[in-house]
């Protein structure tokens, strides 16, 4: 009877392990070039780095380093994460790529 009951709770945790899975799609090191733009109400503002195709969020414990290279143009290396946002609906929102670990290369 115990048996039983250990082996069912084995089944139960092992199956919550696998339905938590990891919400980013790509965690890889990028270099970006773009233009440094401060975006959003004060309260709540962040870094972005606009670029050709794509806009890259800076973490806020990073925004620091480039916050004084508004409107500049600038390259920089970090770790690229991608995550698809949602509405509650379920229907997919976009994709929100954010950099960390950030080091600058160039300012123009």
């Amino acid at each position: 009877m115990i048996r039983k009951i250990f082996v069912i709770l084995f089944l139960f945790a092992s199956v919550l392990m696998f339905a938590g899975g990891n919400k980013e799609k790509d965690v890889e090191k990028v270099q970006v070039t773009g233009v440094v733009r401060l975006v959003g109400p004060s309260l709540f503002s962040e870094i972005v780095i606009s670029g050709m195709e794509y806009m890259w969020y800076i973490v806020k414990e990073e925004k620091n380093k480039l916050h004084d290279l508004q409107h500049r143009t600038v390259t920089v290396e970090g770790v690229e994460s991608v995550r698809e946002l949602k509405f509650a609906n379920g229907r997919s929102a976009g994709i929100r790529r954010e950099l960390r670990n950030i080091k600058i290369i160039n300012i123009e």
